[in-house]
């Protein structure tokens, strides 16, 4: 078998099917990884699609990862979000590298964000560069690392070209739920790896995160959204740093 995909997922009703749909002509095999706290339809969806559901309490992101990674049966894997969607151009490219036997280890790809359905085009949003497909054998996640998972390889990396289109943020609910979510998880990793808050943390840090989002990293090109964002970002760099005052606390 050469190409596993590996979903991991909880109450994804509202993506899971367009997801499942943007690699229905890619994969061998489609493995999902579900929360049995999932109260919705996502299990159903994916039985009906053709994948193997497996009920995966959560522990962290990359004890998921190494779970699917253990679970897929194919050379490579490819690690697709419930919100993200392979292109008809990312298919086709990894349709032509992977018969071909590659050197690399594993292989980046750039990755379109979507807020409010608009695909931005700075503030680090883009290309936003994820190293999703790996050779099973010589992957494993950094299970120090809680969120932002980081996948060790035993070998090269490479590059793709196409895209993965990442259904990121379609209201300020969702938002606020995923950034407060984010910076609880960063908090707790660097409280592991022994970070402890100096005082200017609480002002400099998410000073020093507006300005690269929006001027370093181009994020006015997105106009006033742009600029929102670097502010939200920001904004949660400091409750970051609140929240790792209260683990030494």
């Amino acid at each position: 078998m050469l190409l596993s995909v590996a979903i991991i997922a909880r109450d994804e009703e509202r993506h899971i099917g367009a997801a499942l749909a943007s690699i229905a002509n890619l994969a061998d095999e489609i493995v999902v990884l579900l929360d049995p706290r999932t109260s919705d339809r996502t299990a159903e969806l994916c039985t009906q699609a053709g994948a193997r559901v497996i009920a995966a309490p959560f522990e962290s992101f990359p004890a998921q990862r190494n779970r699917a990674l253990a679970e897929c049966k194919g050379q490579w894997v490819l690690f697709l979000d419930a919100d993200e969607r392979v292109t008809p151009s990312l298919q086709h490219e990894i349709r032509q590298l992977l018969p071909s036997q590659p050197s690399h280890a594993g292989y980046w790809i750039p990755r379109f964000n979507r807020y409010w359905g608009r695909a931005l085009r700075g503030g680090g949003w883009y290309p936003d560069r994820q190293l999703r497909l790996v050779q099973r054998s010589k992957a494993q996640y950094d299970p120090s690392r809680l969120v932002h998972e980081l996948v060790i390889l035993a070998g090269s990396e490479g590059q793709l070209t196409q895209h993965l289109e990442h259904i990121n943020i379609e209201s300020w609910a969702e938002l606020r739920e995923k950034q407060q979510r984010y910076a609880q998880a960063e908090a707790a990793t660097l409280y592991r790896n022994g970070v402890r808050v100096k005082p200017q943390n609480y002002v400099l840090q998410p000073l020093r995160t507006i300005w690269r989002r929006y001027v370093t990293w181009g994020g006015y090109r997105d106009g006033l959204l742009g600029m929102l964002l670097a502010l939200v970002m920001g904004w949660y760099e400091l409750k970051m740093y609140l929240a790792l005052t209260k683990h030494w606390g």
